[in-house]
């Protein structure tokens, strides 16, 4: 068997790593190319890319004087070594220290819309040694230095697209107008055909300098839901369903107990949460009072005892306990209706003889919710809530939408009221991406960032940038607890649950080892092997 077919519930919208931002895009990515540094299965950060990991103890990251600013103040920056592994790009192209200053150049230009903007922005210069020895020079001391988790983009490829019209290069990328071209890829297998929301095909990069993988060819298959993903699956259609995006947990539960004797199914607790982003600028959400209401009317527990087992345990913040920079400082929401509705009373919603609720100017608090389709969990969840905010008098309307759809709208803040989906993220990592006011997308910034909520907060603007520029971990965590008790004071978002991956896996496949984190297990595809 040389053939390996992967299902899942979800698309990617793009497969430009610099522009994606959804995990199906990021599982693809990590098997057609590597980035420098990444956690492990064992959330130990090492080299994927770099032939070293570069550290303050091994001379490779130093802290530095920069030269000092309108002011006269000398401020301090990091500058950090990176020497590359051989690679080369899959029509023969050596991958250079060139591709990495192009695809940092790409990240922190201002109409580039790559959603991570700020980690490329601190960037303030890319030294070249030759192609592969090159020095970056950060504009600030951080703890996380030595992520270098980005993916490098052909420059030999895209530069003469993105130096055209850099506002139109994420329209115009090769990785969508033509994702089969082999030069887009570097890592052990190459993308050879896109049926775009159907299917992606793979086979081996013949100029992989790693160890050889297994599988000729690789074939990922897209399912509109995953009720027809589990069939699938059952059928032989599917070979293999990813915790990254596949069958729900209760899914997982119920295969587990009807097909143990050919799959072994994998469930793995993880850094991902799933959460419900609140738009501040609708003038109904406002109101803190409302948002509390909102998450005290939610029996957040029943939910997790009835459709996930109890497995799946209810969050009280964005940082999961298991991570290491946890701190218990965020205050909890019991589920509370009475109180839910004395919150609205107070904020001036007051229940009519209909049962809905209405504030002075006569404005009924109806909302939306704004979720991917496909997920049978999704709508279960989706539905359990509707139902328990119209007890309190809070009328719901569910929208779903094709995961491709719903995340592109979500990127440009395009959702009324609520939308309900899930972070995933790597071992302490800080959230300022989806916190910091500098985060918030937007048409001048080119939509760059994943503050979508709109949140602003200067406090919790110090917090994040103290946790970033700590390097001693246990002040670290002080930051981190102000972070916490921040997000549950504002509720930018409403906590719900942290998620438990599930990976079916059949019994005749090895090598796939969960994270629990934002690194997919296809980043080590070449160690997957179907077993004699």
């Amino acid at each position: 068997m040389d053939e390996l077919v992967i299902g899942m519930s979800t698309a990617p919208g793009t497969l430009n790593p610099l522009l994606n931002s959804m995990l199906a895009g990021a599982f693809i990515n990590s098997m057609t190319e590597r980035p420098i540094t990444v956690f492990d299965p064992d959330w130990k950060l090492v080299c994927l890319l770099c032939t070293e990991l570069p550290t303050v103890e091994n001379g490779h990251a130093r802290i530095v004087d920069l030269p000092p600013d309108d002011k006269g103040v000398v401020r301090k920056g990091m500058e950090v070594d990176i020497e590359l592994r051989p690679m080369t790009w899959g029509d023969g192209t050596p991958v250079t220290a060139r591709d990495f200053q192009f695809t940092i150049d790409v990240g922190r230009h201002p109409q580039s819309g790559v959603p991570s903007v700020e980690d490329y922005r601190r960037i303030l210069k890319v030294e070249i040694k030759d192609d592969r020895h090159f020095t970056i020079t950060r504009d600030r001391v951080t703890f996380d230095y030595n992520v270098l988790d980005f993916f490098p983009l052909p420059a030999h490829i895209e530069k003469p697209i993105f130096d055209a019209d850099p506002a139109e290069y994420r329209t115009r990328t090769t990785y969508d107008a033509d994702p089969a071209n082999p030069g887009l890829a570097y890592g052990p297998y190459r993308v050879v055909e896109v049926v775009p929301g159907s299917r992606i095909a793979l086979e081996r990069n013949p100029h992989w300098s790693g160890a050889p993988p297994q599988f000729r060819r690789i074939l990922i298959k897209f399912f509109e839901n995953s009720s027809s993903l589990e069939a699938n699956l059952l059928s032989g259609n599917v070979d293999y369903v990813p915790g990254e995006s596949g069958l729900s947990f209760s899914q997982s539960l119920a295969f587990e107990q009807r097909h143990a004797d050919r799959y072994n199914v994998v469930f793995k607790p993880s850094l991902t949460y799933g959460h419900i982003d609140v738009n501040l600028d609708n003038p109904l959400l406002g109101d803190v009072r409302v948002r509390r209401a909102i998450l005290m009317a939610i029996d957040r527990k029943t939910i997790s005892d009835k459709l996930f087992h109890g497995k799946q345990p209810v969050a009280d913040g964005n940082v999961n306990p298991l991570d290491p920079m946890y701190s218990p400082a965020a205050r909890p929401y019991a589920y509370d209706p009475a109180q839910a509705k004395e919150l609205l009373d107070e904020a001036g919603f007051r229940q009519v003889a209909t049962g809905e609720r209405r504030n002075a100017r006569g404005q009924r608090l109806s909302l939306v919710l704004d979720y991917a389709s496909g997920n049978r969990a999704s709508d279960q969840v989706a539905q359990v809530i509707q139902s328990e905010l119209r007890r309190v008098g809070i009328e719901l309307r569910l929208k779903a939408a094709p995961a491709r759809i719903y995340f592109g709208n979500l990127n440009k803040r395009k959702f009324d009221s609520l939308a309900f989906y899930s972070w995933v993220t790597s071992p302490g990592s800080v959230p300022r991406t989806t916190l910091h006011s500098t985060e918030i997308p937007s048409a001048e910034n080119g939509w760059s960032g994943q503050n979508f909520p709109g949140y602003r907060n200067p406090e919790m603007d110090r917090a994040l940038d103290g946790a970033e520029r700590e390097l001693d971990p246990v002040r670290r965590r002080a930051f981190f607890a102000d972070i916490l008790r921040l997000y549950a004071d504002d509720l930018p978002a409403l906590p719900m649950y942290f998620r438990v991956d599930s990976f079916v896996i059949p019994k005749t496949l090895t090598g796939v080892v969960p994270t629990g984190h934002q690194g997919c297990t296809s980043l080590w595809i070449e160690n997957w092997r179907w077993r004699d």
